[in-house]
């Protein structure tokens, strides 16, 4: 499967819970495409941050959310599009500065 790295990686997620483990185990989390790879994502991160080495990806699918709603006719229901999300451990002493693009 080949995407380039901005297909991969759709955007970084900052979280207060993900921020304590950047500044503690030195990992970042992604949502990526729900369809890339370890193999994918690992080259994705190397295209996007070369200066950065990976040393292990591990990735979860997080199923979508039930959302619905009351009309006049009656319940509309549904559900939200189930993401990929990517927990990227890096070599120890580097980081990414997601706030240098800005």
């Amino acid at each position: 499967m080949k995407k380039v790295a901005k297909k991969v990686l759709i955007k970084p997620l900052i979280t207060e819970k993900l921020t304590r483990i950047q500044e503690n185990e030195n990992k970042y989390a992604f949502e990526v495409h729900p369809e890339a790879t370890k193999t994918d994502i690992k080259r994705a991160l190397k295209n996007a941050y070369p200066e950065v080495e990976v040393t292990s990806v591990n990735t979860m699918i997080m199923p979508g959310k039930s959302k619905g709603r009351f009309t006049r006719s009656g319940y509309i229901g549904g559900t939200t599009a189930k993401k990929k999300k990517a927990i990227i451990s890096i070599k120890e002493g580097q980081e990414i500065d997601f706030f240098s693009e800005i």
